[in-house]
């Protein structure tokens, strides 16, 4: 639902204010930047909504439309389960932290959600520069300069610079996954397709359809170290097979096949193991040289869509539709030792902090929360914005947190720093 149509804006408020909210990311023109277009920290704590929303000029405040809102919004379901008994087994936390302030919004930078289940869409890799899908399209954001640009194209014939084995020219592939790190930008196509670029190099390095069939989402991608330090990148498909890739020749090294369709990969940091999670209300803990089943998961009601691992590799957090999100000690599989609960809906985004300390979790639309794994997940803050969620993501450094919000005319980023108790010496620097 686009919050300009639930939001019934007054006037001509939209046709106004939003004329220049479709131009090309980087275009900073004065023409196209209204004050509506960003929301600085000092406008934030000066009362202005952080996403640039004038309930001033609505039929009723905030506060009303979160209940709307609370009371409206209908979780999709895949598997219909009483959660009758859920409710008691999830963690009583404090509310009240808050780890990351808000530091800018910018509607010059919006990520699409090309498959309302596929949420893991906005990647930073400095606290300066973000990637996000946008359609046939990876736009780069640079908070520093604000400005954006666009890295990736495949709207148009996409051919690889090298032959490699396997490998075929793409056709207007819609992004639906994407994952950038160690500088390799890999994204995931709505019919199968599979495209890996360097982000420090002109061209497309490897593009392929991983399967024959237009019907087979690349639901996943990652890249990840094997623990004798080779990159390798990871698809999964809704064929329910997962397939690893080289990142010298891109050649095809394993796949694996899973009783039923896969929705998302997580590699352990060791390289060793990997969650597997899909159409199942089960989710799996493989060893990733032979693809065996080490351990089986079970408390998830309904069908999972996300996962992370902690940095220290003892803790596993699993994302599920039934709104919830499931935290495994590797020493002790029998049971998940927390269970945290969203607002909202489904829990589609998971994302752990560098150093461990914070777990970010993504609702579906309206809410993120950030977990201090430190006080046992117990404290948390709770990011309180309308609009679907098309991703999160932490800085490598920690210190900074990235929300990319999808919406016709609310879309945007936004951008959180790190809280630190000694604050006060920026005004010195």
């Amino acid at each position: 639902m686009d919050l300009v149509d639930d939001l019934e804006l007054l006037d001509e408020y939209d046709e106004l204010e939003f004329d220049g909210f479709g131009v090309a990311a980087g275009d900073t023109s004065t023409q196209n930047k209204n004050k509506y277009d960003t929301t600085s920290a000092v406008e934030y704590r000066n009362g202005k909504d952080m996403q640039g929303i004038p309930w001033e000029r609505l039929n009723y405040g905030r506060d009303d439309y979160r209940g709307q809102r609370l009371n409206g919004y209908r979780n999709y379901e895949s598997l219909s389960r009483s959660h009758e008994l859920l409710d008691s087994e999830c963690k009583q936390v404090d509310k009240k932290g808050t780890f990351y302030d808000f530091c800018f919004n910018t509607r010059l930078a919006k990520s699409t959600v090309v498959h309302f289940q596929l949420r893991d869409l906005v990647w930073a890799t400095s606290k300066h520069d973000v990637y996000m899908s946008q359609n046939y399209s990876v736009m780069h954001w640079s908070s520093l300069l604000q400005r954006g640009e666009e890295v990736l194209n495949v709207v148009d014939h996409v051919f690889p610079k090298q032959k490699a084995r396997g490998a075929r020219p793409l056709f207007r592939m819609q992004i639906c996954s994407m994952a950038v790190r160690n500088n390799l930008m890999v994204a995931g196509g709505f019919r199968g397709e599979l495209v890996c670029k360097y982000i420090d190099q002109p061209g497309v390095s490897f593009c392929t359809n991983i399967t024959d069939d237009d019907d087979n989402i690349t639901n996943a991608v990652d890249v990840y170290e094997s623990p004798n330090g080779s990159t390798r990148v990871m698809a999964a498909n809704n064929d329910s097979v997962v397939r690893v890739f080289d990142t010298e020749r891109f050649s095809l090294l394993s796949h694996f096949t899973f009783p039923w369709s896969v929705n998302n990969t997580s590699v352990s940091p060791d390289g060793k193991l990997v969650a597997v999670l899909g159409d199942s209300s089960g989710c799996l803990i493989a060893d990733l040289q032979s693809g065996k089943e080490i351990a089986s998961l079970r408390g998830h009601l309904d069908y999972s869509f996300s996962s992370a691992w902690h940095p220290d590799g003892r803790v596993l957090a699993t994302g599920n539709q039934d709104t919830t999100c499931r935290l495994w000690d590797v020493r002790n599989l029998s049971q998940s030792f927390a269970v945290l609960k969203g607002r909202i809906g489904a829990v589609r985004g998971l994302k752990f902090s560098s150093d461990g300390r914070f777990l970010a979790m993504a609702e579906a639309a309206d809410f993120v929360h950030v977990y201090d794994s430190h006080a046992d997940y117990s404290k948390e803050q709770e990011i309180d914005i309308f609009g679907e969620i098309a991703g999160v993501s932490f800085s490598p450094d920690a210190e900074a947190l990235f929300v990319g919000v999808a919406d016709r005319t609310y879309g945007s980023l936004i951008e959180f720093s790190r809280r630190h108790r000694y604050d006060y010496l920026n005004s010195y620097l």
